[in-house]
C-alpha cells in the first residue's frame, strides 16, 4: 500500500491541533450512504485525517461508519488520530437546543466527542423549517450571546474539544467576543482566490481565530457554484507553468495565507492531488498575480433576507463585506 500523505496541522487557540486540509461532505447529489462510507474510507487510506460534516448535510452517519471501519481495519490506531468537525443547524440555534443537537450529532457519528463544533450560520430558523427549503419569513431573531454560552457548555461537558463559528462577519464576531468566556477557535467562511476575505482574515488573525475556507474552488460544478477559480486564466497560466493542477494552485494559495481548506471531491485521483500541495511553494510573482484577481462572492444567502426579519439586506447578513 502506498504511503499516505502527511498533512500539516495548525494549533488552534484551544490548544488542539487541526489538519489544514479537511475533506468536506456537503453535496447536493450525495452517493448512497454505503458508497459515501467507502469513499470516506478511501480518503483515510489516502491520508485525510480531518473530516467536515454538519447536521444538515445528512452525512454524519456514513462518516461515523467510516471512522468505525478505519479503526477496525487499523487504518488509524485510535480515534484521536482523526479530526471530526460538525455544525449546529439553524433550527437548533437557540440556547436550549444546542446541547441536545450535539448529542444527536454524536449519536449519528457513533462518537463520544467531536473535535470541532461550529455554529453553522449566525441565523436562527423556525423549528419546523425543513432542510434548505425555507424563506426569509422563517428566520427568527438570533441570540448570539445565549447560543454561544450553550456552545461553551458543549466544550465544558467534553462533547466538543474546540468550538467555533461559520459565516460570521466582523460585527457579529465582535458581539460574540464581547460576551464570550471561550473565544471561537475557528471561523469557517467562503474563501478562495476569487474571494480573498482580506478584511475578515486580518480581524480573525488579531483575535487569534483561525480561518477555514469552504468552497476553496468556488464550488465549481455545483448548481450554485462558479467557474471563477477553476476557469481563471491567471491560475491556469501558473498551473501550466508549474505542471500543477489549477486546484493545487488555488489550495496552495489558501495554505500560504495561513488558512485551512475544506476540499470536496469524491474522485480518488482528485482527492490525492488535493493533498499534494505541501512540498512546493508559490513565487512572490505568482502570489502577486493571484492578489490581483477580480473579487466576487459566490454564495450570498438571499433566503436569509426578509423585510421584517433580522436581516433585511446583504450588508446586514455579511456585516458589510459583500
Amino acid at each position: 500500500m502506498e504511503q499516505a500523505k502527511q498533512v500539516p496541522d495548525v494549533v488552534l487557540n484551544s490548544g488542539h491541533k487541526m489538519p489544514v486540509i479537511g475533506m468536506g461532505t456537503a453535496s447536493a447529489s450525495l452517493p448512497s450512504p454505503d458508497d459515501l462510507t467507502a469513499i470516506l474510507l478511501d480518503a483515510i487510506r489516502i491520508g485525510y485525517r480531518h473530516f467536515d460534516t454538519a447536521a444538515i448535510y445528512g452525512t454524519e452517519q456514513p462518516l461515523g461508519k467510516a471512522v468505525a471501519k478505519a479503526l477496525e481495519l487499523g487504518l488509524v490506531k485510535n480515534r484521536d488520530e482523526l479530526f471530526i468537525t460538525s455544525k449546529l443547524w439553524n433550527t437548533d440555534a437557540h440556547p436550549d437546543l444546542v446541547v441536545p443537537a450535539l448529542h444527536t450529532t454524536l449519536r449519528n457519528l457513533g462518537l463520544e466527542y467531536v473535535d470541532l463544533y461550529l455554529i453553522h450560520w449566525p441565523v436562527r430558523l423556525r423549528p419546523d423549517a425543513v432542510g434548505f427549503n425555507f424563506k426569509g419569513e422563517d428566520v427568527l431573531p438570533f441570540d448570539i450571546e445565549g447560543t454561544w454560552k450553550a456552545m461553551e457548555e458543549c466544550h465544558r461537558l467534553g462533547l466538543a474539544k474546540s468550538i467555533g463559528v461559520s459565516n460570521f462577519g466582523t460585527i457579529k464576531l465582535t458581539q460574540l467576543l464581547d460576551n464570550a468566556s471561550i473565544p471561537p477557535a475557528v471561523n469557517q467562511v467562503e474563501m478562495n482566490t476569487s474571494w480573498h476575505q482580506g478584511k475578515l482574515r486580518e480581524f480573525c488573525k488579531q483575535k487569534g481565530i483561525h480561518v477555514s475556507a469552504w468552497s476553496p474552488l468556488a464550488a465549481y460544478g455545483s448548481k450554485w457554484g462558479s467557474n471563477s477559480v477553476m476557469e481563471n486564466p491567471v491560475l491556469k497560466e501558473i498551473a501550466e507553468a508549474r505542471n500543477k493542477s489549477v486546484a493545487q494552485i488555488a489550495l496552495r494559495w489558501i495554505y500560504e495565507q495561513g488558512a485551512s481548506a475544506i476540499v470536496k471531491s469524491f474522485n480518488t485521483e482528485r482527492m490525492k492531488h488535493n493533498l499534494e500541495i505541501f512540498d512546493w511553494e508559490l513565487s512572490k510573482e505568482e502570489s502577486n498575480k493571484i492578489s490581483q484577481i477580480p473579487q466576487r462572492k459566490v454564495y450570498r444567502g438571499e433566503m436569509f433576507l426578509s423585510e421584517n426579519g433580522p436581516y433585511k439586506s446583504f450588508e446586514e447578513l455579511w456585516d458589510g463585506d459583500i
